[in-house]
C-alpha cells in the first residue's frame, strides 16, 4: 500500500470527513445569516445613537422589565447582555462539546492546531493591550481576546466564497474555543462579588435539567423552568449569568441513546446536543446576538474629531493593538510552533499567507469584546472609547483580511473545484456553493 502511518507526513488543515463537512457547512450558513443581521443591528444602533433622537435610544436601553421580587427588574440592555447572550453561550457550549466528543476534534492531532491557535490568540492580544494601555487600565485586558464568529463569517460570505472547507472549519473551531476561554475569563476575572448560597443552589435546577435531557425529554415547557432557575441563581450569585448557558450545554449528551443496527451501543446520530443546537442556533444567531449588538453598539461618535479623540485614549489604543496586532501574531505564532514541533506541513495548495489572512480575520472582535468592555468599564461615558475601539479595530481587521484573502482567490477557486469534484464523485452535493 502506498504510504503508511509511519511514513505519512502530518498535515495542517487537511480535509474534514464528509459527515463533519456537511455539519460544518450547515453551521456556517446559519452563522453567516446571523452575521448579516448583527451588522445591520449594529449599524442601526450607531445611526440612532448619532441622530437628533439619540436620547430616545438611551431611554430605550434604560427601560426596566422583570419581577423586582426576584431581583430581576433589569433594564433592556442588561437583559440583552445577561439573558440573550446566555443562549449564545449555550449554543457555543453545545458546539464545543460535540466537536470534542463526536466531531473531528476528538482526534488529538486535529484538535491541537485550533486549540493552540485559540490560546495564542487570547494570550498575545492581552499582552499587547497591557503593553499599550498601561497598568491603570489593566481591567480591560480581556477585551481584544475574543473572535466574533458571526461577524467574521459574514465577511467570508462576501470575500471568501471558495475558501477551502478546512480553513472555514479551523476558523469556526478557533472561535468556539475562544468563546469557552472567554466565558472562563468572565467567570474568573469579572465577578465583582460572589454569593455562595445562590451558586450552590444553582446546582439543583442544573441537575434536574441534566436528568431530563439524559432521559430524552425535549419539550421546551419541561426544560425551560429548570434552565431559567439555574440562570437566575447564577445571576444572583454575582457570576455573570452567561456562565449558566455553558453549564447547561455541558450536561446535554452528544451521542444518541438509540442503537444503530441493533448493536446496543450509543451512536453518533442525531443526539440531544445536535437536536438542541439545530433548534437554538437560529435563535442565537438571528435574535440573541443581533439584539445584544443593537443595545451595545450604539455610541455617540461626536463626528470625526470625537472619534479620533476617543481612539487616542490609552484603553482604545490597547484594544486596537490587541485586535490588529496581538490576535494575528498570537494565532500565527501558535500555529507555526505546532507545525515546527510536529514537523507538519500545510495541506496541498495552502500557504502561510492563507493562515495570515485567517489570523487577521480573527481580529474581528465584537459580541464578546463589547460584553467584556461593559463588564470592565461599565456602560457610561468611560465605555465610549471601548466601543469605538472595538468597532474601529474590527472594521480594520475585516478590510485587511479582505485584501489578503482576495490575493489568493484564484488558488481558493482551484481547491474549491477539486472539493466539488470529490463531492460529486461521492454522490454528495457541493456544500459550500453560495446561492
Amino acid at each position: 500500500m502506498p504510504g503508511t502511518s509511519a511514513t505519512r507526513v502530518p498535515r495542517l488543515f487537511n480535509r474534514s470527513t464528509w459527515p463533519e463537512a456537511r455539519r460544518i457547512a450547515d453551521i456556517l450558513r446559519k452563522e453567516t445569516i446571523g452575521g448579516a443581521l448583527l451588522l445591520a443591528a449594529a449599524l442601526a444602533a450607531l445611526i440612532w445613537a448619532n441622530s437628533p433622537w439619540a436620547q430616545t435610544y438611551q431611554d430605550l436601553r434604560a427601560i426596566e422589565v422583570g419581577p423586582s421580587a426576584l431581583h430581576l427588574n433589569l433594564d433592556l440592555a442588561t437583559w440583552a447582555a445577561d439573558g440573550l447572550l446566555a443562549i449564545f453561550f449555550f449554543v457555543a457550549g453545545l458546539e464545543l462539546k460535540r466537536e470534542f466528543v463526536a466531531g473531528d476534534l476528538r482526534d488529538v492531532r486535529r484538535a491541537v492546531v485550533p486549540v493552540a491557535a485559540a490560546v495564542g490568540g487570547v494570550a498575545v492580544p492581552a499582552l499587547a493591550y497591557l503593553a499599550v494601555a498601561g497598568g491603570t487600565a489593566a481591567r480591560g485586558w480581556a477585551i481584544p481576546t475574543a473572535t466574533d464568529i458571526a461577524f467574521a463569517l459574514a465577511v467570508l460570505a462576501v470575500i471568501g466564497r471558495s475558501l477551502p472547507d478546512a480553513l472555514r472549519t479551523f476558523l469556526l473551531t478557533l472561535a468556539v474555543v475562544d468563546d469557552l476561554i472567554a466565558i472562563i475569563i468572565i467567570a474568573t476575572f469579572y465577578t465583582s462579588h460572589l454569593s455562595v448560597l445562590p451558586l450552590l443552589a444553582a446546582v439543583v435546577p442544573l441537575a434536574v435539567f441534566a436528568v431530563l435531557v439524559r432521559r430524552g425529554v425535549r419539550a421546551w415547557w419541561l426544560l425551560l423552568p429548570p434552565a431559567f432557575a439555574c440562570w437566575a441563581l447564577v445571576h444572583a450569585s454575582g457570576v455573570h449569568a452567561t456562565v449558566a448557558g455553558v453549564l447547561l450545554a455541558l450536561t446535554v449528551p452528544v451521542l444518541s441513546r438509540t442503537p444503530r443496527g441493533g448493536t446496543g451501543n450509543a451512536t453518533e446520530g442525531s443526539g440531544p446536543a445536535e437536536h438542541f443546537e439545530h433548534r437554538f442556533r437560529p435563535l442565537s444567531a438571528g435574535v440573541a446576538v443581533p439584539v445584544f449588538a443593537f443595545f451595545s453598539a450604539g455610541v455617540g461618535l461626536g463626528g470625526l474629531g470625537g472619534a479620533a479623540g476617543a481612539l487616542s485614549d490609552p484603553v482604545a489604543m490597547g484594544i486596537v493593538a490587541g485586535l490588529l496586532v496581538g490576535k494575528p501574531v498570537g494565532i500565527l505564532a501558535a500555529t507555526w510552533l505546532v507545525a515546527r514541533f510536529t514537523r507538519a506541513t500545510l495541506d496541498e495548495g495552502l500557504a502561510w499567507i492563507d493562515m495570515a489572512g485567517l489570523a487577521v480575520l480573527a481580529g474581528i472582535g465584537f459580541t464578546v469584546s463589547l460584553l467584556v468592555g461593559e463588564l470592565a468599564f461599565g456602560t457610561g461615558e468611560a465605555a465610549a472609547p471601548v466601543k469605538i475601539a472595538v468597532l474601529a479595530g474590527s472594521l480594520t481587521a475585516a478590510l485587511l483580511a479582505t485584501v489578503i484573502l482576495r490575493l489568493r482567490a484564484r488558488v481558493y477557486r482551484r481547491i474549491h473545484e477539486s472539493e466539488t469534484a470529490d463531492s460529486d464523485n461521492d454522490g454528495i452535493p457541493d456544500l459550500y456553493q453560495q446561492p
